[in-house]
């Protein structure tokens, strides 16, 4: 920037005195920014990138915005460009589709301006830029039409998220492409996550060094500075309110505890070998605690026994049901406890014992039983207890237990309601609106529909409605929603025995993911199913209990039909519930004047869910007087403290509301003091950290070596010596930019091409093809057919044609299906290997390498263009291709054609012919059989038509 643009007046929005010292900072020097939850991270981002816009001559690249994010940049840059006057700020522009044609790209960076890019799309964009030091790659690329954003040109990158920055991550990659080709522009990196900064060796240092910076700082709460700003005259008033459990919920939650502390001993047991410091009941609370044991697990993951899957996935669902417990209602609790009984158990008759070990627990019984219990119970009638006083009651009834939290919730707006009664004059310029947030949309659904039907109450005889009328009409309750609900669960059960068969199996196939699971029997033989079901005679309350199978394990209640059906009866609609208006999902708008009017702010009760940095869009919108916290954030109340050290003429007053001695308060603390150990730890490594020096793109290498690496000195038997200075070339299909290797093949001084390659995924020589797979997308491909369709190509054009079979870096080097292969003696055509074995002999031209990591790939890519001749990208272009198709006629937007390729009839012949007649896939799954058949033909039509109007309930 010029001396004259940095004068010109910019108006920002820092009204606090950190904020204004980290702008400062972020703009004398490049630096990486931690900076806690809550603080307004996005504020600062968008007011320093609408410095750089102001200007009007420069061009900022945002990497790793997520599309929320970009709705808030490019509507912050909107207002601040009103308000300071500047003309020349053009907002943001946001590239994060690959049908826009490369011209309209091209023509954007040339305009400057501040432009939010996919990761995928602007690697892509910047190495068909790069300056190559081969003129005759620029003519290819320019014949090509994709020299589109030379990094010389951007005047700086801003990488947001910046914890996901790893080695082999895209957002490293285009950091080293722009550091190598830009040393002067400037390169801010942003994050509000602390603690991945915290895990391995040096881990602020390695972090620095893949983000190419020298300076990290750290802004947590307890900064002195932050501190300052937020605990001054301007503090919220909050109102911490305790909310005891019922007993009820007390049980289940001990029980799952129970349930979750047995696992984690199990797991310990089970794997001796392994860092097992973390493995706790506090640390199992948190979401990420299974993906922690699932990556320790995984270099060992085809040697685990079945038993240690089976427990790393069930501590994922006990912690989901920890947290249902807290915001689900009873019948929702139940009806999901339903659900998840019916996945992990195996139907009636079957001989299956691989059930989840938690299941055959005391525990499990207490959490299924007083769940049931919370719902609905035995009630004895006259003449059961005149016939046979001892007996226990065979009838039910319903209990529809209410969370504690909403009786509270009914007295904390009526407490408002008469605090706005009784001063009714705002002092302030606050709109007087509530708002209520809670964790997700489903709670924000519960206490809307709770909130409008508290004072609705069903129907009852007239002695009891002139005995209670008075309390009654006094007293909030949820009777007519529970009622609802437990109707519609009741008529959901009777539905759900005709799928509960099916989520076994699907709960199998995940926890097996690519292996097929043989040899089911057990030592049952001969003898009758071990879990057949037993009908519990006697009362209600029994009866409504869970039943144990014959080898301990919980079953589904079979609850007496006649009792059901005494149930339903018991609930039916009332002529006072029959009165209340069914929800309003659509509405036409007739008569629109007569019907609907606009609410003062003051009347309006909004119920909202936290939503990150959305959360300060929310205040700043609303300016609410009073806010709920339903359930507790850390992140929002320092959003608050922002929000009301930021405006001194409004006057805020919270209800922090969390349940006492619960997961939830556990969790709420448990997550403040991780996140300041992290700022701890992070402070200690910076203070003993060495200076960080950023190393260029490409490793510094000697000209002889760059001269001599592609000498041949084996002359003998007619061979020629052949050398060149130039650095080897890899063509490389756009889509493989998915994955980490050409990232690596980069970094080891290879020159990248894009291409949008229609055989192969690299093409190394005129001779060498190479056809990527993870083992995943192997697997896909064999299921689909279309690996066959790929050989067969590649060995039609080019005469080493290859078959990449990648694994990840952190997993095991090897197949799950080679453990399991001694169980059966001859292996089914459903196994991978011998799906492999099948592929060798119908292609014995194709080469199959095995590699363990990207890493190992790079090497072995290298090792394969010694002393071959460098590809040409427009001949790899062009290698099949139809007659007069032209290669930049191909869409880019691959994710709806991979799903394409994976429906029944769909190959890759007909597919182009699909994708050129049908714009989407919504298209395609409403077109008759008819019409799909008139495209790919009667038997290929028919299968797809299937695919799509297949029921849900089919076996």
């Amino acid at each position: 920037m010029t001396a004259e643009h940095d004068k010109l007046p910019v108006k920002l929005s820092l009204p606090l005195e950190y904020q204004q010292d980290l702008f400062q900072e972020l703009r004398a020097e490049d630096e990486l920014v931690i900076l806690a939850r809550g603080l307004g991270l996005l504020r600062i981002v968008t007011n320093l990138l609408h410095s750089y816009d102001a200007a009007g001559n420069n061009l900022i690249v945002v990497v790793g915005a997520e599309e929320r994010e970009n709705g808030w940049i490019g509507e912050a840059l909107a207002e601040h460009a009103v308000i300071s006057m500047s003309p020349k700020a053009r907002g943001l522009s946001v590239v994060n589709t690959d049908m826009m044609s490369v011209g309209t790209r091209e023509k954007m960076y040339s305009y400057g301006g501040v432009f939010s890019i996919t990761s995928r799309i602007l690697v892509v964009d910047l190495l068909s830029g790069t300056d190559l030091r081969s003129d005759i790659l620029k003519r290819l690329l320019m014949k090509l039409s994709t020299g589109l954003l030379n990094p010389e040109t951007i005047t700086g990158l801003v990488i947001l998220h910046s914890d996901r920055v790893v080695a082999t991550s895209l957002e490293a990659f285009i950091i080293r492409i722009y550091r190598q080709r830009n040393k002067a522009g400037f390169l801010k990196a942003f994050s509000e996550n602390p603690e991945p900064f915290t895990t391995g060796f040096s881990p602020l240092a390695t972090m620095m060094r893949n983000l190419f910076l020298r300076k990290p700082t750290l802004w947590p709460r307890f900064h002195l500075t932050v501190a300052k700003s937020l605990e001054g005259r301007k503090k919220a008033e909050v109102i911490e309110l305790e909310v005891p459990m019922t007993d009820a919920m007390r049980d289940i939650q001990n029980a799952i505890m129970e349930c979750v502390e047995v696992s984690i001993g199990e797991l310990k047991k089970a794997n001796t070998g392994l860092e097992m410091d973390d493995w706790n009941v506090d640390s199992a609370l948190h979401k990420s605690f299974d993906m922690i044991v699932r990556r320790q697990l995984d270099p060992v993951w085809h040697r685990v026994s079945w038993k240690t899957r089976q427990i790393v996935n069930d501590l994922t669902v006990l912690r989901g049901i920890l947290h249902s417990l807290l915001t689900y209602d009873a019948v929702s609790f139940n009806r999901h406890l339903d659900t998840i009984l019916a996945a992990h158990s195996p139907p009636p008759g079957s001989t299956r014992q691989n059930q989840s070990p938690w299941l055959f627990l005391d525990a499990a019984h207490v959490i299924f039983d007083t769940a049931k219990r919370r719902v609905y119970t035995g009630k004895a009638n006259d003449k059961e207890v005149q016939g046979a006083p001892s007996a226990l009651p065979e009838s039910l009834h319903p209990v529809l237990e209410e969370q504690p939290k909403w009786a509270l919730l009914a007295e904390i707006l009526e407490e408002i309601e008469k605090d706005v009664y009784f001063n009714p004059v705002m002092r302030d310029d606050s709109n007087g609106t509530i708002l209520i947030m809670c964790t997700d949309q489903n709670t924000c659904r519960q206490l809307r529909e709770y909130l409008q039907n508290m004072y609705v109450r069903p129907g009852k005889s007239h002695e009891d409605e002139d005995n209670e009328k008075e309390e009654d009409e006094l007293r909030p309750s949820a009777a007519f929603m529970m009622r609802r609900k437990l109707r519609e669960y009741l008529d959901w059960k009777r539905d759900f025995v005709k799928i509960s068969a099916s989520l076994f199996a699907e709960n199998q196939k995940a926890l097996n993911g690519a292996t097929d699971q043989r040899g089911n029997s057990n030592g049952y033989r001969g003898k009758g199913p071990p879990n057949k079901r037993r009908r519990v005679r006697g009362g209600a309350v029994a009866a409504a209990a869970p039943a144990r199978a014959a080898n301990g394990s919980i079953q589904l209640a079979d609850d007496n039909s006649g009792d059901v059906a005494d149930l339903l009866a018991d609930i039916q609609p009332t002529e006072a519930e029959a009165l209340q208006k069914e929800e309003i999902a659509t509405d036409p708008l007739d008569d629109m004047e007569d019907f609907f009017e606009l609410y003062e702010m003051s009347d309006l009760v909004i119920v909202h869910p936290y939503d990150g940095d959305m959360d300060e869009h929310v205040l700043e919108e609303v300016k609410p007087r009073y806010v709920i916290m339903y359930e507790p954030d850390a992140a929002f109340i320092r959003r608050i403290e922002v929000y009301r050290s930021s405006h001194s003429d409004r006057n805020v007053k919270v209800y922090f509301m969390y349940y006492g001695r619960s997961v939830e308060e556990q969790r709420y603390l448990s997550a403040v003091r991780k996140e300041k150990d992290a700022f701890t730890r992070l402070i200690r490594e910076k203070g003993n950290m060495a200076v960080t020096l950023t190393h260029e793109g490409h490793g510094v290498e000697d000209p002889q070596e760059s001269f001599l690496r592609t000498v041949n000195t084996r002359i003998a038997g007619g061979g020629r010596l052949a050398a060149t200075a130039e650095p080897p070339r890899v063509v490389v299909d756009t889509r493989e930019f998915r994955s980490s290797l050409p990232s690596l093949l980069h970094g080891a001084n290879m020159v990248i091409v894009p291409c949008m390659l229609t055989v192969g995924d690299y093409i190394l020589s005129p001779n060498i093809c190479v056809e990527r797979k993870s083992i995943k997308d192997l697997i896909s491909s064999f299921k689909n057919g279309r690996l066959y369709n790929q050989a067969e190509t590649m060995l039609q054009h080019y005469k080493n044609p290859m078959l990449l079979i990648e694994f990840d870096q952190n997993k095991s080097f090897t197949l799950d299906p080679f453990a399991d292969f001694t169980q059966t003696p001859t292996p089914t055509p459903s196994d991978l290997q011998s799906k492999l074995v099948l592929l060798t002999l119908s292609f014995p031209r194709l080469k199959i390498i095995w590699s363990s990591s990207p890493y190992q790939t790079s090497s072995i890519f290298l090792e394969l263009k010694k002393n071959q001749d460098e590809p040409d990208p427009i001949k790899a272009v062009q290698i099949g291709l139809n007659a007069g198709e032209d290669a930049n006629s191909q869409s880019f937007n691959q994710a709806p054609q991979d799903m394409l390729r994976a429906v029944p009839g769909v190959t890759a012949k007909n597919l182009q012919r699909l994708v050129f007649e049908i714009g989407s896939l919504i298209e395609v799954a409403n077109l008759s059989e008819g019409e799909i058949s008139e495209i790919l033909g009667k038997e290929a039509g028919r299968q797809v038509w299937r695919f799509f109007n297949r029921s849900v309930l089919d076996e």
